[in-house]
């Protein structure tokens, strides 16, 4: 090819490759049944390995989403126990307290109530009884 090429040769080099292309196609040999159907197999079969590997991807993935689901959910259960231990013990520590003020309250009304003011108001007036 040069320069000089006209519009002509250029369409005859075309022409003569695109014979050469046909001649090419035409002069390949058919497949045998035999042939066609081994090609079919083993298209077959690399297809159901494609989608063999691809599902055993998938449940890789689904059982790392289950094992994450797993340990988000037991974290927020240890998470929900410390918070329910932790309100147990503020009401243990408020039901103790509690109790020991109505117990001291109890003292305190057992000791009005059977006589304890009358015995310790006269130990302080100077044991005047009267």
């Amino acid at each position: 090819m040069s320069y000089n090429d006209t519009f002509r040769d250029r369409a005859g080099r075309s022409a003569d490759a695109k014979k050469k292309a046909l001649e090419l196609l035409k002069a390949k040999p058919k497949l045998s049944e035999a042939e066609l159907a081994e090609r079919k197999a083993a298209r077959l079969a690399r297809e159901q390995a494609e989608e063999d590997e691809r599902a055993a991807k998938r449940a890789a993935i689904e059982a790392e989403k289950a094992a994450v689901e797993k340990a988000k959910a037991d974290a927020e259960a240890a998470r929900v126990a410390a918070e329910r231990e932790a309100a147990n013990k503020v009401a243990a520590e408020k039901a103790a307290k509690t109790a020991a003020a109505e117990a001291a309250r109890a003292k305190l009304a057992a000791a009005f109530m059977l006589g304890g003011n009358e015995s310790r108001y006269p130990a302080r007036k100077g044991a005047k009884s009267g």
